[in-house]
């Protein structure tokens, strides 16, 4: 299988490491060089760590990286049998380019996205190919998580689901059918409760240390909800919960006022070096 993936970020690289692992011939797009090159480096990253731990064999790593092209232009992906959006969760910039794709790809190629809340329809519609329109949202690490959401719309067509779900299991995952919601199943109960522990923040019931043991020892979390927000990415908890509130209509889903100042800060978690901890 021919695999395309847009977006070389954490969730965009994780993608291509697992499809190329099992053979497939992938080519990682992005719009900058260096953000290619920095897929590659964690992807370099993450085998060289397998192989040092002996989870995988040199040759396996080696084999991985030979599956791996990268591009700059999204036309070069036009013959995939699928592409894997994995770009930034914003519902404007993926339509526009799901319009593209639309007409730059064959009539066989499978368009699925990795969003995290936008519904699948949305961008179906747009991409006037509503039939092979999917949702394939994986989960964060991908070379190590096991659940794939594989979110059908209204229009997606039986083969194409059918395809999405194998090749999810092709990759040792295990896929999950989900009907197409804002949110769908892990972010529509997993947001709203990393938004309220930021809200136990802003109003002084505890600190973020206190927030987490609380969750990890009385509720066997293996992660506490403040250290998952910042490993997310606290911009991209705002993005989903404001796609939750916008699109079910209900202030339960409202963004807390201490995310959205932290985000305007730049306070995004891990990857800024700050967020409710340092790194």
């Amino acid at each position: 299988m021919k695999v395309g993936v847009i977006g070389a970020g954490q969730m965009g690289a994780g993608i291509a490491q697992v499809c190329a692992a099992i053979g497939n011939q992938v080519i990682l797009c992005d719009i900058k060089q260096e953000f290619v090159e920095n897929g590659l480096g964690t992807i370099n990253k993450n085998l060289g760590r397998s192989v040092e731990k002996e989870r995988i064999s040199q040759d396996e790593m080696d084999n991985t990286l030979e599956n791996i092209g990268i591009t700059l232009e999204i036309e070069d992906l036009s013959d995939s049998d699928i592409i894997i959006e994995a770009i930034v969760e914003n519902v404007d910039i993926k339509k526009t380019l799901f319009r593209n794709l639309g007409d730059i790809c064959n009539d066989q190629t499978i368009l699925a996205s990795n969003t995290s809340s936008i519904p699948i329809g949305i961008l179906a519609e747009v991409s006037g190919r509503p039939a092979k329109v999917v949702g394939m949202h994986f989960m964060n690490p991908v070379p190590v998580m096991k659940l794939v959401e594989v979110i059908r719309a209204k229009s997606t067509s039986d083969d194409t689901f059918e395809t999405t779900f194998k090749l999810a299991q092709d990759l040792s995952k295990v896929p999950v059918l989900v009907n197409d919601f804002p949110g769908f199943v892990s972010n529509r109960i997993l947001l709203p409760m990393l938004n309220e522990s930021i809200f136990c923040v802003m109003e002084g019931v505890a600190e973020p240390e206190a927030i987490d043991t609380v969750m990890k020892l009385g509720m066997s979390h293996p992660m506490g909800p403040l250290t998952l927000a910042d490993f997310i990415g606290l911009d991209t908890c705002l993005a989903i919960m404001e796609v939750l509130h916008r699109d079910l209509n209900d202030d339960k889903y409202r963004p807390c006022p201490l995310l959205i100042e932290m985000v305007k800060q730049g306070k995004l978690g891990k990857k800024s070096g700050e967020g409710f901890y340092k790194y």
